[in-house]
């Protein structure tokens, strides 16, 4: 059967619903209504009933939607109920950074490796987890099962390092080097560029502070 298409705009909403859900969850909130979640969220009633009946609905009507149960699914959705296990390509500050934040776990992501071509970060460790030369990379992937690679890359080598990571059956790369990559269809590549949306952030202030002419 053909899998229903389901926008992008759809689909970068997904991780807000579970986040939002998971803030809900904490605060022992059982069950809410798409007009209450709309408030918390900015998005319209509507959109939220749109965006989830894309997956099946999930509400009741006169009861609103379950928290965890609807946070339970959004993540199944979301592929949080698999583990993943990553490798960082880069042990810069940025690479330091994404190795030490402990949150992933929860999500069902696992830091297994990092790798740098730098001879003073080689054989250091990030919250336990070893930094190795970028050329014990390739047997590194073959003899263990590694599904993401994070590459915190200088623009000019990331292109190289991507396809090789392809060739060595990487299906996952979330790009955090200011280029996009562009690899066979069967390579997901999540292209992150903090300058960009620091630019949007940057127009947004700019616009408020300097409105137009009406």
């Amino acid at each position: 059967m053909q899998r229903k298409y389901i926008s992008k705009a759809v689909i970068n909403r997904l991780p807000r619903y579970y986040r939002y859900l998971g803030d809900l969850l904490e605060k022992d909130v059982v069950r809410i209504s798409s007009k209450e979640l709309s408030e918390k969220m900015k998005v319209t009633a509507s959109q939220i009933r749109q965006d989830l009946n894309n997956f099946g609905g999930f509400g009741q009507q006169g009861y609103g939607y379950n928290v965890e149960y609807l946070h339970t699914e959004i993540g199944k959705i979301l592929g949080l109920d698999k583990k993943y296990n990553i490798i960082i390509v880069g042990a810069g500050n940025l690479g330091q950074a994404l190795a030490n934040y402990s949150d992933f776990e929860r999500r069902g992501f696992y830091v297994k490796c990092i790798f740098d071509i730098n001879p003073r970060l080689v054989g250091l460790s990030i919250r336990g987890i070893d930094i190795k030369f970028i050329d014990e990379m390739e047997e590194f992937i073959k003899l263990n099962q590694v599904d993401i690679a994070a590459l915190t890359l200088p623009k000019a080598k990331a292109p190289q390092v991507a396809a090789d990571l392809a060739n060595w059956g990487i299906k996952g790369i979330w790009n955090f080097a200011p280029t996009d990559l562009h690899l066979t269809e069967d390579i997901i590549v999540e292209n992150v560029h903090l300058a960009e949306s620091l630019m949007k952030l940057s127009y947004k202030l700019s616009e408020k502070q300097n409105p137009a002419d009406k």
